[in-house]
């Protein structure tokens, strides 16, 4: 899966159909994401058991399938498809618009705890 947790993305498709925001949740099994403001559904919550959790109806973000989102490259702002190279030893993602090309950062920065916790070993 090309989106990670971080990302910018805009729906293609639906009821949100042109909307942007970033993606808070990727759930990788069922091939969705939760996208903040997107797909914002109510939710009736019954009161826990200990009055630490209030009773009442909630709005949340429900995921969406990936199919329907495409990732807005920060370099050229525009919707693009995803590409996969290496660079310097590692894998990257890059944009494959061809006036832009460049590589889209990934903002959970999980490749450099991998990198940190190897070299402290």
């Amino acid at each position: 899966m090309n989106i990670r947790k971080g990302d910018t993305v805009q729906v293609i498709a639906g009821k949100y159909r042109t909307k942007k925001g970033q993606v808070k949740l990727v759930l990788r099994e069922a091939d969705k994401v939760v996208v903040e403001g997107v797909n914002v559904v109510k939710r009736h919550i019954k009161q826990g058991r200990t009055q630490a959790r209030q009773a009442g109806i909630v709005e949340v973000e429900a995921p969406i399938h990936v199919s329907n989102v495409m990732i807005v490259c920060p370099s050229c702002g525009e919707t693009v498809r995803v590409g996969h190279r290496e660079e310097n030893g590692e894998k990257v993602r890059y944009c494959k618009n061809p006036d832009c090309g460049k590589t889209i950062p990934d903002r959970t920065g999980w490749q450099t705890r991998e990198r940190s916790a190897a070299e402290e070993r």
